[in-house]
């Protein structure tokens, strides 16, 4: 599945008040913030930002997933800065390589479900984070970051005045440099991500605002990797002798990858790092606010956004078993081989490049007991000749594989070129107007409310013709473009204090949708037909001086989903077959969330969620044959999850733990695979120093679990679960255990 590639899930929930989404709603509670108490009798609380967002268990590169009962694919993914989406859509520009955590950023936090709904029109939560301005004083502040496996992180940022007039600079770097914790055969680096900033802010007189023009550079290359397993009863994984879970590498031992171009139909070499697989980008930003003599607050961001994107990526979609009568040699020398053989594709995007031009626009005023802001939002987005070209090979089952030349293969080793390639080019404009409301009826009962209306239109070209192996586009196979949908999005919140500590919460959300330019990738005309997600809530919370509590049921369904999936035929594991999907998703559950200080610098968080979401509609047909995989459940989401956060603070330490519980995980379609349930845990102590120096140390995976998790790579079929006990797999994995210790400091 192609988006499954790279997780983007939504990154947070923010449980309170308005936006409790069922499904996996873990709590980021890391850190103190506004209490509970406080974000539940006012409803002008825009972001939570009680959560470290960069806890992550599957990498250092990405914020941690957070699902709500849908799969990451289509959760509504969205990471924004200065009040604009970082990319405006993540394929094939992942939002990791022009976006980090980083000491650049002046503030992080997560944005409200309802409140995404109403300024973006989107479903699901956001990371929303602030670019450091220019400042009337001097500061300078930084952050080193090393791992037991080598990482080395650096980030600096420095801030200042330049004049008496109200004119101030800002300027900053980081640099990744992590190996993650396996070892390639090609290069040291997993992940290599350079961003640069600068920037000028001028004050307005009177405190009236402020403008900031700033300038963004990213250069940014990652490589994916899996995991080998034999798999067995009741969804455990067995570590190999020759392969262990998240310190070795499954990518080829050379990362090269041979591909025909489908557009000129010459063939090349591809690499998994440096130039074939890197993207960078140069933001423009402008952005500030200005208080105007009628009160209301004008406030604006704008971004021109021009980037480049070349991807290099390898799934692996079966294993099976060869003698050497079979034919096959390891491609380096020539030398026969037997044993287990990988079924790999290989996909590489050439260089691609990308526009997006953006801005947000709105006024904000508190009238009496009304919160009201109105503004228009413009997204422009343009990509020039969109393709991926797509080839398959054979590697050996081992630590840094071989790759294998084989009966059917050519000389390199690669055959069925282009099999499943993609290929768009266009512009999308999306154009939004929207108001929300947060009204204080009485000192019991909050309402609010928004509402998002939006124009999108596409236009562009694709084509119908079918990707068979080998497959060159013609001067003729393209055809034209042309949609605009009018779409609505928007919630209705309400808080109600039965007494001071005691009260109920109902929540209303609705967000649509049809299609992007990237949907119509594959040889077909997408199904357009609008894409609808309503949710309902209703809940109860309890706030003491000692306990903050909230429990809440919701209701979840999306309509018309489509995904691509690289089926793997169980009767001939050596045939594949792309296959698109349109089909339902529906969730319901209970989730309750409390935070408990019974003395002096204890917090206890404790989260726990019950949930049931599973597929409606879900047709189609593969290797000749039909599939109905209707009240199957989701793929990769856990029907309880489980987050105890316990921490202490005593003088100058803090010392505190995350212990994430996730019960078993579906990894196939047919529901006959699984992942046992499975614990993730960290761990760390902060010490500051004084007040511009601290030193931390953090615990991945301290019980040191090495199992599976997600889904397993050509499986999707698998009816019978029993002929694959013993047999190996692939799949992702979390973090082998792994320390971290950073530095970091603020003058």
């Amino acid at each position: 599945m192609k988006k499954s590639i790279v997780k983007i899930s939504a990154l947070g929930i923010v449980l309170f008040c308005s936006n409790l989404a069922f499904g996996q709603t873990d709590k980021l509670a890391v850190q103190d913030s506004v209490k509970l108490q406080e974000k539940l009798k006012i409803g002008n609380v825009k972001e939570d930002n009680n959560r470290n967002v960069m806890l992550n268990a599957a990498n250092n590169t990405s914020p941690r997933d957070v699902n709500i009962g849908l799969p990451s694919t289509v959760g509504g993914i969205t990471i924004l800065e200065n009040d604009l989406p970082v990319v405006y859509f993540f394929w094939p520009e992942l939002p990791n390589k022009t976006w980090r955590q980083s000491v650049g950023l002046e503030k992080t936090g997560l944005l409200k479900m309802d409140q995404l709904a109403n300024t973006m029109g989107d479903l699901g939560f956001a990371v929303n984070s602030y670019a450091q301005t220019g400042t009337k004083d001097f500061k300078l502040k930084g952050k080193f970051t090393t791992s037991t496996f080598g990482w080395l992180q650096g980030d600096v940022n420095a801030s200042g005045p330049i004049s008496k007039n109200g004119w101030t600079y800002t300027v900053g770097a980081f640099a990744n440099y992590d190996p993650s914790t396996f070892k390639l055969g090609f290069a040291r680096n997993v992940d290599e991500t350079k961003i640069f900033r600068a920037g000028v802010t001028k004050y307005f007189n009177d405190d009236k605002g402020k403008i900031s023009i700033l300038y963004k550079y990213s250069d940014s290359y990652n490589v994916g990797n899996y995991a080998v397993f034999q798999y067995g009863e009741n969804g455990k994984v067995t570590e190999l002798d020759n392969f262990k879970i998240g310190r070795d590498s499954y990518v080829v031992n050379d990362g090269q990858i041979r591909m025909k171009d489908i557009l000129s139909g010459q063939n090349y070499w591809a690499s998994m790092n440096g130039n074939d697989n890197r993207s960078k980008a140069h933001n423009i930003d402008i952005f500030g606010n200005y208080l105007l003599n009628n009160g209301w607050n004008f406030k604006f961001s704008t971004r021109a956004h021009f980037s480049t994107v070349k991807m290099s990526t390898i799934i692996p979609l079966s294993i099976f078993q060869a003698d050497q009568s079979a034919g096959y040699t390891i491609a380096s020398t020539g030398q026969p081989y037997s044993g287990a053989v990988g079924t790999q594709l290989a996909m590489h995007t050439p260089e691609t490049p990308i526009t997006n031009i953006a801005g947000r626009f709105s006024l904000n005023k508190q009238l009496g007991n009304h919160n009201l802001t109105v503004g228009i939002l413009e997204q422009f987005y343009h990509v020039d000749k969109y393709t991926s070209n797509r080839s398959f090979f054979f590697q050996t089952v081992e630590a840094q594989p071989q790759r294998l030349i084989g009966p059917t293969t050519d000389a390199s080793g690669f055959y069925n070129y282009n099999a499943g390639g993609e290929y768009h080019s266009g512009t999308e404009n999306k154009l939004s107007v929207y108001a929300t409301d947060e009204w204080k009826v009485s000192d019991n009962f909050n309402l609010s409310y928004g509402l998002h209306l939006r124009n999108h239109l596409v236009d562009g070209e694709f084509s119908m013709t079918p990707r068979t192996p080998g497959f060159v586009f013609g001067p003729n196979d393209f055809q034209s473009i042309k949609e605009s949908w009018f779409q609505i999005g928007g919630s209705l919140n309400a808080t109600y204090n039965i007494n001071k500590n005691f009260g109920v919460i109902a929540n209303l959300l609705y967000t649509e949708e049809n299609r992007r330019l990237e949907s119509y990738s594959q040889a077909f005309d997408p199904n357009t037909k609008k894409i609808k997600s309503p949710l309902g809530a209703l809940g109860v919370f309890w706030n003491t001086d000692y306990l903050q509590l909230i429990s809440q049921a919701t209701y979840l369904k999306k309509n018309n989903n489509l995904n691509r999936y690289n089926l793997v035929n169980p009767a001939n594991t050596t045939q594949a077959q792309n296959v698109t999907v349109y089909y339902d998703i529906q969730t319901i559950g209970w989730t309750t969330d409390f935070v408990l200080k019974p003395f002096k610098g204890f917090n206890l968080h404790y989260l726990i969620t019950l949930q049931n979401p599973v597929y409606k509609k879900f047709n189609f047909n593969a290797f000749g044959k039909d599939y109905d995989y209707n009240d199957n459940n989701v793929l990769g989401v856990a029907k309880v999850l489980m987050e105890i956060d316990p921490s202490y603070t005593v003088d100058k330490w803090r010392f505190w733990a995350s212990f994430r519980y996730f019960s078993k995980q579906y990894a196939n379609l047919t529901n006959a695979l699984y992942f046992a349930p499975r614990w993730e845990t960290f761990g760390g102590v902060n010490y500051t120093v004084n007040k511009n120096i601290n030193l931390g140390a953090t615990v991945i995976n301290f019980l040191n679990q090495r199992g599976a998790s997600g889904t397993i790579n050509g499986a999707e079929l698998i009816t019978d679960a029993s002929p694959y006990y013993g047999k190996l797999l692939t799949g992702t994995y979390i973090m082998p255990l792994t320390g971290q210790f950073s530095v970091s400091f603020n003058f």
